[in-house]
């Protein structure tokens, strides 16, 4: 990605969700707050619209919104401009747009881009920018390609890039292109959305817009991309950004097996690696073994403990000899000795499991 010309282009950053397929993690805290790679995740989508060249951005929040402004302020420490617009209740992904347009300051024939707060990817927004005003587009909408694409709605285009429909899951789909969830709009499009209505832009903006003969384009690719909202993904995706496979400005240290935040501390008989995140004072002791995973701050993991692709909240406590496998440890949880969480498991925060021998595959 690299710096655009575009004079104080702005966006609307959509972060309103609640987070829920990825509880315990979010009980306290909105998804797109969640630690990854040692920062917020919303960091790391900060740093790169900076690149694209995004002077301004206004949060559309609505889950915990106060929380928002405590972590990123007036966004100064970005180089850009934040400001913050509260849904009272949820409008859907449109209502959402059309009421953080409120905000805006650019004219109707300025390019506004719209990101989704839980998605990382590595696609060139400037050059999506920039053929989105280049062929005076109502819409231009980023899609990725996906192996199974049976799972999520398909977005065909013809030949020049003119998006033709948005097709619901299917068992035939008939392109492996998807919405990514990255669009760049023509303010005027945005003000044509009711105000202070529920209305889905997937649902009703963009096959009304394709109905009425507007141009809707499709900015297509094969970049990294990825939808963080389960435990799995929100794992694989911090991993990714330590070991360098998506490159972030935000990340705070060199790209490697594992980053140590501030005051962590690893024993070297320690086995860590697989693009593992050691929070802040986080402990790793002697002979424990973590790869893929993100312990958070003040966490510990005891001597002979094996952690893999698995979340650690923090103050969480994994007692000798657990085993963590795909798993997720609320903030101030102990797993006592002899407990194995596999599979999905998920314990609530300040919950203990006592010694056991027992093999734990579902919610605690």
């Amino acid at each position: 990605m690299t710096e655009t010309s575009l004079p104080e282009l702005e966006a609307i950053l959509l972060v309103g969700g609640r987070g829920t397929r990825l509880r315990p993690l979010t009980l306290g805290t909105p998804k797109p707050l969640l630690p990854t790679a040692g920062v917020p995740f919303l960091a790391h989508q900060l740093t790169q619209a900076r690149q694209a060249g995004v002077r301004r951005i206004v949060f559309a929040t609505s889950y915990r919104a106060e929380m928002f402004r405590e972590a990123f302020g007036d966004g100064s420490a970005f180089g850009l401009t934040l400001e913050y617009m509260t849904e009272e209740t949820p409008l859907g992904t449109g209502g959402a747009i059309r009421n953080a347009a409120q905000a805006l300051t650019c004219g109707p024939d300025a390019p506004v881009l719209v990101l989704n707060g839980d998605i990382l990817s590595g696609h060139d927004t400037a050059d999506q920018v920039a053929r989105h005003i280049a062929r005076r587009a109502a819409v231009t909408l980023h899609l990725t390609e996906v192996e199974d694409p049976s799972r999520f709605g398909c977005v065909p285009t013809d030949d020049e890039g003119r998006v033709t429909a948005f097709l619901e899951k299917t068992p035939n789909p008939v392109t492996n292109r998807i919405n990514a969830g990255c669009y760049v709009f023509t303010r005027s499009v945005i003000d044509t959305i009711p105000q202070g209505e529920v209305v889905s832009v997937e649902r009703e903006t963009f096959p009304g817009l394709i109905e009425s003969g507007a141009l809707v384009l499709g900015y297509a690719d094969s970049a990294y991309w990825l939808d963080v909202g389960t435990p799995a993904a929100f794992v694989k995706g911090s991993r990714d950004l330590v070991l360098g496979r998506l490159a972030s400005p935000a990340l705070p240290g060199p790209v490697g097996e594992l980053l140590a935040l501030p005051g962590a501390v690893i024993s070297p008989e320690a086995k860590v690696d697989g693009g593992t995140t050691v929070g802040a004072r986080a402990v790793v002791e002697s002979g424990a073994q973590v790869s893929g995973s993100v312990l958070g701050d003040d966490s510990v993991v005891c001597s002979g403990a094996t952690v893999t692709d698995s979340v650690v909240g923090p103050g969480a406590r994994i007692a000798s000899g657990a085993v963590l496998r795909d798993a997720v440890i609320g903030d101030g949880a102990v797993v006592g000795p002899g407990n194995e969480l596999l599979a999905g498991s998920r314990l609530w925060p300040g919950v203990t499991l006592p010694e056991c021998a027992i093999r734990f595959s579902s919610d605690v």
